[in-house]
């Protein structure tokens, strides 16, 4: 492993990486640069979880800097099942023998109720500030409707402010402007695994910032309740063993609800991870992107920021989108939310790349402040759509015989297919996702999760009706090897999570 470069600044905030911060030195940029691309090819797998970008080094390709070469890897080898769907996605009529999408994490269920509410007068206006450069953290009367709304949906025990928000064009680009301005080159998030597979290139490609793994079993063994529990002293061993390995951890994700296990964090658990994190003087980003997708309420979903006290209030940060909860995923609305100025800051100065427009900031500012629509229209519809489809799907898995984990929350179920694989490994984990790709249905695999145990999947069930029985239909199919298959080709590496 390369050391890293000693980047002088000039006053730097002790919550900021120096990246955010003015450099001086004369070779600054051809320093950073280098660094980047030599960083790139030290990364170590088993704490990156990039793979080995090495291999990429050997493109023929002269139009590409050396970082250009490691994002076309990434785009080559986490693609392939994303791109496979969309040259042959299914389609009642133009195309009923194309490929069923259980793998991507969107809802589509209430387009319906979307396409009438979005469609109303009160969305279509136009004046002279929205075609203008906004204020880049976002227009106030939308950072103002975004505080009111996650004062009231996450229970907040005072009104969150408006100068904390920050309105960025999705999770992606708040995951990936946050490990920017928190990080240093090389440095690292710990993050539970099985997670959100594309947070790994999330906070890589543009901050080169790794993620070191919280490994979590499925058997439940000492004082775990329930398969695949966090605890703190896995993350204490985790710390442990990257600060071992020579790696700075400089924070801890986590995504609540959990993505793909469905987990739901207590608020005591909230509290212990979060003082795991004061502690060790971690920043904790916390991702809430399904909070108003818990379609069972006995389950007692908490926000991070309904909690009465913030062991460390500067060092928290929290991410909220309308991808999921609103099924709006295309339409690239994200947030942050964050007590630190100097964070806040920082990530609004890099909006100028990750802004959205001022006419879609007017529509969702009209969309959150219509609390009647999301109260009594929008979210009973929603959760009561899901739940059914969730019904569904589970029946269906236990007519298989196949053991599942799901909790109440998100769009996805999560598989146990060991049973299916002749040999435990990665590579039988991946001829499987294959059968059921060539089977015309695409489904997540363990392994883009970084789950360490072969054999796990994630199944998708928030889609209409007649694409979800025939999705279920094409499972089953597979399953009890009655598919017409294709010739096989070699096995791909990751598809899109």
């Amino acid at each position: 492993m390369f050391p890293l470069p000693q980047m002088e600044c000039r006053e730097p905030a002790a919550c900021l990486s120096s990246a955010s911060t003015p450099a001086v030195g004369p070779g600054f940029r051809d320093d950073v640069e280098g660094e980047c691309s030599r960083r790139a090819a030290a990364q170590r797998p088993e704490l990156c979880g990039v793979g080995d970008p090495v291999a990429m080094f050997s493109s023929d390709s002269s139009c590409l800097s050396s970082r250009g070469r490691v994002i076309k890897w990434f785009w080559d080898l986490a693609e392939e099942g994303y791109r496979t769907y969309h040259m042959d996605a299914y389609d009642e009529d133009k195309n009923p023998s194309g490929i069923i999408n259980l793998g991507t994490s969107e809802n589509k269920l209430c387009f319906d109720l979307l396409s009438r509410r979005l469609t109303q007068s009160d969305m279509l206006w136009v004046e002279p500030s929205l075609l203008q450069y906004p204020d880049w953290r976002g227009h106030l009367f939308l950072r103002e409707e975004v505080a009111k709304f996650l004062s009231f949906y996450c229970k907040s025990p005072a009104p969150l402010k408006p100068e904390n928000v920050v309105v960025l064009n999705g999770c992606a680009s708040a995951f990936s402007t946050l490990a920017t301005v928190l990080c240093e080159v090389g440095e690292a998030f710990l993050i539970p695994t099985p997670y959100y597979g594309a947070i790994t290139q999330h906070v890589y490609l543009y901050g080169n910032v790794r993620l070191a793994y919280v490994y979590l079993d499925s058997e439940v063994t000492g004082l775990d309740t329930r398969p695949f529990q966090l605890t703190v002293a896995k993350l204490e061993k985790a710390l442990q063993g990257a600060n071992s390995e020579g790696v700075k951890v400089k924070g801890l994700i986590l995504i609540n609800p959990q993505n793909p296990l469905g987990d739901i964090y207590s608020p005591g658990e909230l509290q212990e991870f979060l003082g795991f994190a004061k502690r060790h003087k971690l920043h904790v980003i916390v991702d809430e992107v399904y909070m108003l997708s818990v379609f069972e309420a006995s389950h007692g979903y908490r926000s991070v920021l309904s909690l009465d006290r913030l062991p460390d209030p500067q060092r928290t940060h929290v991410l909220w989108a309308t991808s999921k909860d609103f099924g709006m995923s295309g339409l690239r609305f994200g947030t942050l939310y964050t007590e630190n100025q100097e964070v806040a800051t920082a990530v609004a100065s890099l909006c100028r790349y990750h802004g959205l427009s001022g006419l879609v900031q007017y529509q969702m500012a009209q969309l959150l402040r219509d609390r009647d629509w999301i109260d009594q229209v929008y979210l009973l519809e929603n959760h009561a759509r899901l739940k059914a489809a969730h019904a569904y799907v589970s029946a269906e898995l236990r007519a298989l015989g196949i053991p599942f984990l799901s909790r109440g929350a998100g769009f996805f179920i999560w598989l146990d297919l060991r049973k299916y694989l002749s040999e435990d490994t990665f590579e039988e984990e991946m001829h499987l996702w294959r059968r059921f790709l060539d089977n015309k249905v695409l489904l997540s695999f363990g392994k883009a999760f970084e789950c360490k145990e072969p054999g796990w999947f994630r199944l998708v069930f928030s889609d209409e009706p007649h694409r979800l029985r025939l999705g279920m239909q094409r499972v089953r199919q597979v399953l009890e090897g009655k598919s017409q298959l294709a010739e096989e080709g070699p096995p791909c590496q990751a598809q899109r999570t």
